[in-house]
Formats: structure tokens, sequence, C-alpha cells
């Protein structure tokens, strides 16, 4: 073997020699146990569908860092039906996340987990954010506040708020846009303002209902009571067959104490729309109100009977189940509950 082959063999050996023999006398590592493996589509079926186990699976998806940000948003259209120290631990940890779909949705989520009192302290820094629709869901979820829940933030809040007032002026043609910006004058009292953001809407969209509701609360707002029913009136007399205009009748006539009345209309807006779960939730509560509670438990027990997850629902059920002793049902119930989401604070009051 030529000398200059040699010397190259030898300096191999003894490169690879040390190497070989770190490899076999080093300590060996304990292995990381892994978590069940649980696709992303199914941990949201799973959640969505209310099924065992869903805030489990819910919370694991939230913990992994290679989703992409619209999957990762959707999970938080989720996350309020499964309340816990750490559901909130994990939205408020995508506050920060670098994409603002995520902070959006984290948002969104924050504000349904948090009471009114809680929230600011925890929205209030998204005020300043650097991304301009980012505050602006930051507005929408602390509206509404009184002064003293909002404490420090009042000033962003109103900085924001005037920005998002300014953004929308400049979008006339968009009728949605400007539904919004006379729900933002309204909170401000400035009705003026609001009536002039409205027609602006209709004046795009007609047959907008959303805006025409806004317009019966403007009016309303306003101490303009019968003006406000004959908006409602005109707009039922065209679309008698609106399930949307049957159910703000039936919220309107509530707000005047004629819960008889706004029972026939709630009624009529599930008979036209059965799906909608939220017509059912609050027909249930105007039931209840009458004292018609086993009618009132029905409306629940259907709406849980199409969405198992929804906990809202599901919340008022053992209430009304308590109130008449039930407490059978109020087990049931609980279990169901606990096997969605153990750590579901709701549990700890038990029966």
């Amino acid at each position: 073997m030529p000398r200059r082959h040699r010397y190259l063999l030898a300096l191999l050996l003894a490169v690879l020699v040390p190497v070989a023999l770190g490899y076999l006398w080093r300590t060996p590592q304990p292995s990381v146990p892994e978590l069940p493996p649980h696709s992303y589509a199914k941990a949201l079926r799973q959640a969505h569908e209310g099924q065992p186990g869903a805030a489990r699976v819910l919370y694991q998806q939230l913990q992994r860092d290679d989703l992409a940000p619209i999957r990762r948003a959707a999970l938080y259209a989720e996350l309020p039906n499964y309340p816990s120290p750490q559901a909130l631990k994990l939205a408020r940890l995508d506050l920060e996340h670098d994409d603002p779909m995520v902070r959006r949705a984290a948002i969104a989520a924050v504000r349904r987990l948090l009471p009114a009192a809680q929230r600011s302290l925890v929205l209030g820094p998204l005020l300043e954010d650097d991304e301009q629709s980012v505050r602006f869901a930051a507005v929408d979820a602390l509206l509404g506040l009184d002064p003293d829940a909002i404490g420090l933030y009042f000033g962003p809040l109103q900085a924001a708020l005037e920005q998002y007032q300014q953004t929308l002026e400049q979008q006339p043609e968009d009728a949605a846009a400007q539904v919004h910006l006379a729900r933002l004058y309204m909170h401000e009292q400035a009705f003026d303002a609001a009536a002039q953001a409205l027609a602006r809407s209709l004046e795009v969209a007609p047959d907008n209902l959303d805006a025409l509701a806004t317009q019966v609360r403007l009016l309303e707002a306003q101490g303009q009571h019968d003006a406000s029913r004959a908006v409602l009136a005109k707009a039922l007399a065209l679309r008698p067959d609106s399930a949307f205009l049957q159910h703000e009748l039936g919220l309107w006539l509530s707000r005047h104490a004629q819960q008889e009345y706004a029972l026939l209309a709630l009624a009529r807006a599930v008979e036209l729309e059965p799906d909608n779960n939220d017509y059912r939730y609050t027909l249930a509560l105007t039931l209840h109100e009458l004292e018609q509670v086993d009618a009132a438990q029905k409306q629940l027990e259907a709406v849980l009977s199409r969405e198992p997850a929804n906990r809202r629902a599901r919340v008022l059920l053992i209430q009304y189940w308590k109130e008449t002793g039930q407490l059978q049902n109020v087990q049931v119930l609980l279990a169901e509950l606990e096997r969605q989401n153990p750590d579901d604070p709701y549990l700890q009051q038990g029966l």
C-alpha cells in the first residue's frame, strides 16, 4: 500500500474510533413519552360534536407549533365550549401569536371565556397591537364594559375606537361595515351619526335585515318605541316568513315586557328555522320566564340533541332541572359534561 494511503487510513481511524467509543459509552437518555396521536381533523370533529375527551384533544392540538394559522384559528371557535384554566392559558399565549388571524381568534375565545370584569386586563394590551384588525377586534371585545371594568385601558380603548370609526367611514359602499359603524356610534350615543351610517347601509342593500334590526334598536335608544315597532311591522309585512324578523319581533316584545306575545313570535321563528339553536335558546328563556318549565326544558333538550357541545344550553338545562328536583337528569348531564371536559369549572359546583 502506498505510504500516502497508509497516512490517510491512519487519520481516518484516529477520527472514527473516538466517535464510536463515545457512542457506545454514552449514558442512555430516557425516552420522552409521546401524546396519543390524534389528527387535527379528528380532534376538531370531536370538539365540534362534544364527544368524550373533546377538551383534551382540543388542548393537545393548540399545543402544537406546526399548525397553519387558519387551522389554529378554527380551533378557537370551539374552545369556549371547553373552559378551564388550561383553555385560558392557551388562548392567552396565542394573543401574542405572530399571525394576526390567530390573535383575532384568540381574542374572540377570551371574550367568551372570561367574565366582563376580568376581560380588560387580558385584552387591553391588544388595543395597541401593531395590526389594525387586531386592535379593532379588541375594541369589539371590550365595547360595552363600564369604565370601572375597563380601568387603565379607557384611554387606549377610546383611541382605537376613533380609528375604527374613521376606517369604517371610508367604506360607504360596504353595507355590513356601515351597520357595524352604526353600532359603534350607538355605544357613544352619537345617534345622528349612527342613523347616517344605517341610511348608507340601507341605500346600498335595502333588504339588509341586520341593518333593519339595528335601526329598530337605534329608535328604541332614542325613546321612539312606536317608530321602532313600525319598522319591524313594515319589514314583517314584506317578509312574513323571515325567521330572523320573527325572532327580532320576539326580542322587541320581551324588551317591552310583553312576554306572552313575545312567545308567539319566538316560537314562530323556531318553526321557520328549526335548526337555529340560538332561536331555541331564546325561546327556552322566555318559556321559563312564563313558568312553562317543561316546555323550556324540551327546547334545551332539542338544542343538545343537535349540538351536544353547546355548553351554554347544557348549563341552563342543568339549572332548570335542579329547580324542578330532577336530580337524576342533572347527574346524567353532569356526567356527560365531565366526559367532555373534566376540568370544567361548573363541575366544581356539584349538585
